[in-house]
């Protein structure tokens, strides 16, 4: 009896610990992995990859008809977690482009985070990218300024500094900045195109995006 009790404990303890060692977000994949199931993916699509500015973003093809989109961003993902997850995010596609959201979190996870090493962490994500498709359009949106994390602009524009210098050097390559599209008159962040949480946008938000990303759209 003692021995059957011994084993079920460590049969129990196995499963609890190989739930733990399930990475942040690994959910979040398989949901992914069960949508290209149900639906496989088109080729020759933009693919768009990184956070919950994506995330939430879940009428996309209304404000691009005439662009065939896979919106793969997953709702508070850093860098770290694009880079871990690179070949799940990459290996069932065949893009004609990616777009590329992410960064904003790094900074909010961790408020002393350097923006070298932000930029560090994208520059080893870009060479995943370039490893599978080395010749396709990518292109970087620019982490936006919100409200809500006003302490983590310094890091943010500088990382925004550094990546634009980065992707200008890159061919095929482009840094889409939306800064000053998301500023008033007075060049003051637009507080009214996000919602409550000043974070995430409601559709105005969305709207300017659209405007500024429509030249870099292949």
């Amino acid at each position: 009896m003692k021995k059957i009790l011994t084993a079920f404990l460590l049969l129990c303890f196995t499963i609890a610990f190989s739930q733990e060692k399930k990475p942040m977000f690994w959910q979040d994949i398989q949901e992914f992995k069960k949508q290209d199931q149900q639906n496989p993916p088109p080729k020759d699509a933009i693919l768009f990859i990184g956070s919950s500015s994506f995330t939430k973003w879940t009428d996309v093809a209304d404000y691009f008809p005439t662009k065939t989109i896979i919106n793969r961003g997953f709702g508070g993902s850093r860098l770290t977690d694009l880079n871990y997850f690179a070949d799940d995010l990459l290996a069932p596609y065949q893009p004609k482009q990616i777009i590329i959201y992410c960064g904003e979190n790094d900074f909010a996870d961790n408020h002393q985070l350097k923006a070298q090493k932000v930029v560090k962490r994208y520059k080893t994500l870009y060479r995943k990218i370039r490893e599978r498709f080395p010749n396709i359009e990518v292109d970087y949106i620019s982490i936006k300024y919100s409200p809500s994390r006003e302490k983590l602009w310094p890091q943010m524009k500088e990382a925004n500094k550094m990546i634009a210098a980065f992707m200008k050097k890159e061919p095929n390559a482009e840094f889409i900045d939306v800064t000053k599209a998301m500023e008033d008159a007075n060049g003051n962040v637009r507080k009214d195109i996000f919602v409550e949480d000043m974070l995430h946008f409601k559709p105005e938000g969305y709207q300017i995006w659209t405007k500024v990303m429509n030249p870099y759209m292949k």
